[in-house]
């Protein structure tokens, strides 16, 4: 029976995503489990192709099928599993409870539709408002994120933006309908620093001001460290180490964590040194074994890592699976 808390918004549980391809089954996320309370900013870092951006669209139930497949598991909305909605319920939930921010503004954005078509539509299809009131709430939407004289800009085409105005479009048009989630894809990856800083630090205010749960897709790890509360470390479609943000910089448990955090260039080191970079390459998806599936990058690997999956360990109060940490358990 699963424990619900008042502030839990979402409680994700055993999600098992899958692709069917010519070659086999690719199973994308396998076994993810997470939990999102109010006004928490949760973040997912991992190499690309670990399925940290598959998990989210699992959860909007957005996965084309086929080939793509939700085999098993759960998403809790305030007590409600997602999964068991008809097309219809999810459709309003979609950008009413639950909004994203993809990663390019550009193909995200209709091309043909100027943005207050795009913002009317999506405001009055889940907050039920008539087509000024909605205009209104979209041009109070571009004032809030930042957008200069929003009264005119509004009525612009997407073409007619810069990429860091074009995101934050996408950010107002994500807010403007309240959601309790909002999951952001790589949301400054396609910017330039300053750009990154001025989208991120929106981000960050809006979640404070409306209390809204972020959960932010990203490889950066500089920018999970000045923007997240906990972090998910995940690898090969699972997560490896869960922990609270201080927690995992201060003392990462995971070999894998320990590499992500040894390649970030630092500062704060005397003199010039070669960035670290983990060996190997991210193994392939398709039919992987029952076995660890970071043993042949790891340094530390034994004889039961090539044998038997690791379960999770509990170790410093933060999750892990390692078999490093056997005798913790």
């Amino acid at each position: 029976m699963q424990t619900m808390n008042n502030d839990l918004v979402l409680q994700v549980t055993d999600l098992r995503t899958y692709f069917n391809t010519d070659d086999g089954v690719v199973k994308a996320v396998d076994g993810v489990s997470f939990a999102l309370r109010t006004g928490e900013t949760l973040g997912l870092v991992g190499e690309s192709g670990c399925g940290k951006s598959v998990s989210c669209l699992s959860v909007m139930k957005l996965i084309p099928s086929p080939p793509g497949r939700i085999m098993s598991g759960q998403a809790l909305l305030r007590g409600k599993n997602i999964f068991d909605l008809s097309a219809d319920r999810i459709r309003q939930i979609r950008g009413g409870k639950i909004s994203m921010i993809f990663q390019d503004p550009m193909t995200s954005l209709n091309p043909f539709l100027r943005i207050s078509t795009q913002m009317i539509e999506t405001i009055q299809l889940h907050q039920g408002t008539d087509k000024m009131q909605a205009k209104d709430k979209a041009i109070d939407m571009l004032r809030l994120v930042g957008i200069p004289n929003p009264g005119k800009r509004v009525d612009d085409y997407p073409h007619q933006f810069s990429g860091g105005m074009r995101q934050r479009v996408m950010i107002g048009m994500a807010l403007s309908c309240n959601p309790e989630v909002l999951i952001a894809d790589e949301p400054s990856t396609a910017l330039d620093v300053t750009i990154q800083a001025q989208i991120l630090e929106i981000i960050k205010n809006l979640s404070v001001e409306f209390g809204t749960a972020v959960i932010l897709i990203t490889h950066d790890l500089g920018v999970v460290a000045g923007m997240c509360d906990n972090i998910c470390v995940m690898y090969a479609g699972r997560i490896v180490e869960k922990a609270k943000v201080d927690d995992l910089y201060q003392d990462p448990k995971h070999p894998y964590t320990q590499g992500l955090i040894k390649s970030v260039p630092r500062l704060d080191k005397p003199g010039k040194q070669r960035l670290y970079s983990i060996e190997g390459q991210p193994p392939n998806l398709i039919d992987l074994p029952d076995v660890c599936t970071f043993y042949p990058r790891c340094e530390y690997a034994m004889d039961i890592c090539r044998q038997k999956y690791p379960p999770e360990f509990v170790t410093d109060g933060r999750a892990v699976r390692c078999w490093l940490y056997k005798e913790e358990k």
